[in-house]
C-alpha cells in the first residue's frame, strides 16, 4: 500500500514539474482552447516562481491554522476545561459566516494588498476543520487507556505527549487535509488582491477571455492540490496508530 502510494506521488509530482518546468509542451494542445493570435503560454512570470508563492502562502496559513486549532483543541479537551468548547468551536467557526471575498475586501483596508490579506483569510477558513479534528480525534481514545496510563504514574504532559496525540493524529492529520486543500484552492483569489501565486494566470484568463489561460492554471492548482493532500494522506497512513488499526 504504501509503495503504490509512493509511486502515485512519485508522478503526480513528476506531472506537475513538467508543467511549470516546461509548460511548453503543452502550447500545441492549450493553444486549441483559444481563438487565433490569442496567447496560450503565461509569460508575465514563471509558472514555477508563482507556484512556489502559491504553495508557500498556502503552507503558512495551513501551519498557523494547526499551530493554533490544535492548542485550542487540546486546551478544550483537559478536565475542568469542557465549559469552553463552545467558546472556542464559535471563534474558531466565526470565518465560516462570511465567503473569503469578504474576507479579503475587510483585511485589505486593515493591511494592505498582497500576501497579508490572503494569509489572514485562509488562516480564519483553515481554522475550523483542525481544531474539530483535534477535538474528535482526541475525545474517540478509550477513557480506559487513558487511566492505565495514569495509573502507571504518567504526569498529565506525558499522558498528552505519549497517549494522546500519537493516538489522535491520524484524525488530526484528516483536518490538516481538509485545511491545505481549501487553503491551496482558495489561495487563487489573494491575486484578486495582488497576492503571487497561481490565481494571476486564471484572473489573467478571466480578464482577457483566454481559456487557456485559465484551464492551464487551474489545471496546476488542482494538480498541486492532489499532491499536497494524497502526500498527506499517505503520511497518516505510515502513522504508529494507523498502522496499528489496519494491522488488526
Amino acid at each position: 500500500m504504501i509503495r503504490r502510494d509512493l509511486a502515485v506521488i512519485a508522478l503526480l509530482a513528476a506531472l506537475f514539474g513538467v508543467l511549470v518546468l516546461a509548460p511548453g509542451l503543452f502550447e500545441p494542445l492549450l493553444a486549441q482552447l483559444n481563438a487565433p493570435g490569442q496567447p496560450a503560454l503565461y509569460d508575465r512570470d514563471t509558472l514555477l516562481n508563482l507556484a512556489l508563492w502559491h504553495f508557500a502562502t498556502a503552507a503558512a496559513a495551513a501551519s498557523i491554522a494547526l499551530a493554533v486549532g490544535l492548542a485550542l483543541g487540546i486546551a478544550v479537551t483537559r478536565p475542568g476545561n469542557e465549559e469552553f468548547l463552545p467558546l472556542a468551536r464559535a471563534l474558531s467557526n466565526a470565518a465560516q459566516a462570511f465567503p473569503p471575498v469578504a474576507i479579503l475586501a475587510i483585511a485589505v483596508p486593515l493591511v494592505g494588498f498582497g500576501f497579508e490579506p490572503t494569509f489572514i483569510a485562509l488562516l480564519a477558513y483553515g481554522l475550523l476543520p483542525v481544531f474539530e479534528y483535534s477535538v474528535g480525534g482526541i475525545r474517540t481514545i478509550p477513557a480506559q487507556v487513558l487511566e492505565a496510563a495514569r495509573g502507571t504514574g504518567m504526569s498529565p504532559g506525558q499522558v498528552l505527549a505519549e497517549i494522546e496525540l500519537p493516538l489522535a493524529a491520524p484524525v488530526i492529520l484528516a483536518g490538516v487535509r481538509v485545511t491545505a486543500a481549501f487553503s491551496i484552492g482558495t489561495a487563487t483569489l489573494g491575486s484578486t488582491v495582488g497576492a503571487k501565486g497561481l490565481g494571476e494566470v486564471i484572473v489573467a484568463g478571466l480578464q482577457t477571455s483566454n481559456l487557456a489561460f485559465i484551464v492551464g492554471g487551474g489545471l496546476i492548482v488542482a494538480l498541486l492540490a492532489i499532491l499536497v493532500d494524497h502526500g498527506l494522506a499517505t503520511i497518516g497512513r505510515m502513522l504508529p496508530a494507523a498502522r496499528a488499526v489496519a494491522a488488526a
